[in-house]
């Protein structure tokens, strides 16, 4: 078998010769070339899985090397070698189209795991890379075709990439889609809602501490960071972050290092971040409320996902699929949607986009009293076509405080309601549905999802 080859672009013969030292310890060929018009005359002539370029050359620029193999050659991936610290010099690459950064003086197990990504990446085939996120990402509109081309064309570097959208429009798929569809689909993938942590526990949680580092602490514990290794982080509600954990969020990234509470030395890790938020991170840094310089880090590829109500015409494939996700829950065929309640729903504004849709025929699935669901067992609310949320109050029923959630308590009253009536006809489920006036397969959908049994 021929070994895979690596260009090497520097006009410094030391680093050359340690950078190729390294690569025939990986089994690997290497090629070296110390000025751009060398680099292009070698990638002309012959064939390399991988260059590694200097940024500063004696006759330009490195990022123009990536910026011509990026369109000479753009299933070749390039890394870029940067002084150390200049982390803007590497996000420009980054931004430019490089696969990935290294950093002088050169950390020899950096460079080994960077080149083993990259190789991983050139194995895989753009067809497979398609054909892992297509039938996930749904629908045929041109929004959702340049999204899913996106992701594909993102999921070839290791760019931090920051996903932005409303709530509910599917942003944490985007970002597992990015991950399985790119080198590290084999590492793990890592989700972090930064929403959800308590601000005291925050450092620890995400990246571990030594024993005896503060009270509680009766042992090592990982961080999430380093449970992402080889993998992907996804910081989810990254907007979330307080600020001095903003902070170490921006070492992490620019050092490819972690440290743990209590730890004294760093931790070099290999971890691509993604990040995502509903909230608009520009204007949170211009109210003093996110670092600039960390949303410049999180940010070198946005996506935006877009809200259904830009997609509507992906409206019918993404109710049929939904559907016959319930009907599996369910155990049965899946329900069908008349001609009324699909052109409805077709007209609907979804404020809460996809994850309202999947709630929306949740819902009617228990309401309705037949096969097909039909337009009054959606609910739709009146003002869903301009994305108003209407106020609701209800006040406390069965036990219920006043302080609980509207939702809560409906469930808390359908659950008594289910269970009287399951007692009344001694647990026979078909005659209980009778009596609820609900279909037996409603029923027993809602038995299922309330946890009665």
């Amino acid at each position: 078998m021929v070994k895979p080859t690596v260009l090497i672009v520097d006009d410094e013969p030391d680093l050359v010769e340690l950078v190729a030292l390294t690569l025939e310890r990986m089994d690997l060929a290497s090629a070296a070339a110390g000025t751009l018009a060398a680099a292009r005359r070698l990638i002309g002539e012959r064939h390399f899985d991988l260059c590694l370029t200097d940024l500063r050359l004696p006759d330009g620029d490195g990022l123009e090397l990536v910026t011509w193999i990026g369109q000479q050659q753009p299933d070749l991936p390039v890394a870029v070698i940067t002084a150390h610290g200049n982390v803007d010099s590497a996000v420009r690459a980054l931004k430019g189209g490089a696969f990935d950064f290294v950093s002088k003086p050169l950390d020899l197990e950096v460079l080994r795991r960077l080149v083993s990504s990259a190789l991983r990446l050139r194995v895989s085939a753009d067809a497979n890379v398609t054909a892992r996120i297509g039938p996930r990402l749904l629908g045929s509109s041109s929004k959702i075709n340049a999204l899913r081309a996106l992701i594909g064309r993102v999921a070839r570097s290791q760019a931090p990439v920051h996903i932005a959208g409303e709530s509910g429009t599917g942003k944490e798929l985007v970002a597992r889609l990015i991950h399985d569809g790119g080198a590290r689909r084999d590492g793990p993938f890592v989700p972090v809602n930064c929403g959800a942590i308590p601000t005291e526990l925050m450092e620890s949680e995400l990246f571990g501490h030594k024993r005896g580092s503060f009270t509680g602490a009766v042992a090592d514990k990982r961080g999430l960071v380093q449970s992402a290794e080889g993998g992907t982080l996804f910081l989810d509600e990254v907007a979330d972050l307080p600020l001095h954990m903003q902070v170490k969020l921006l070492r992490v990234i620019q050092e490819k290092a972690v440290r743990p509470v209590g730890e004294q030395r760093e931790q070099p890790i290999d971890v691509r971040v993604l990040s995502a938020t509903h909230k608009s991170l520009s204007e949170l840094v211009a109210a003093g409320r996110f670092r600039e310089d960390l949303y410049y880090r999180i940010n070198v590829i946005e996506i935006r996902v877009p809200a259904l109500r830009e997609h509507a015409e992906d409206v019918p494939e993404l109710c049929e699929a939904l559907l016959r996700r319930l009907g599996r829950r369910l155990g049965g065929e899946p329900p069908t949607l008349s001609a009324a309640a699909l052109s409805m729903l077709a007209a609907y504004g979804f404020p809460g986009n996809v994850r309202e849709l999947e709630n929306i025929l949740e819902r009617a699935l228990t309401l309705s009293s037949d096969a097909a669901i039909k337009p009054e067992d959606l609910q739709l609310r009146s003002s869903g076509a301009s994305g108003a949320m209407p106020a609701t109050s209800a006040p406390a029923a069965n036990g219920t405080s006043s302080g609980e959630a509207l939702g809560d308590q409906l469930q808390h009253i359908e659950r008594d309601a289910i269970l009287k009536a399951l007692e009344q006809t001694r647990y026979n489920k078909t005659a209980a549905a009778k009596l609820l006036g609900m279909t037996f397969r409603a029923l027993r959908y809602r038995v299922k999802k309330l946890g009665i049994e």
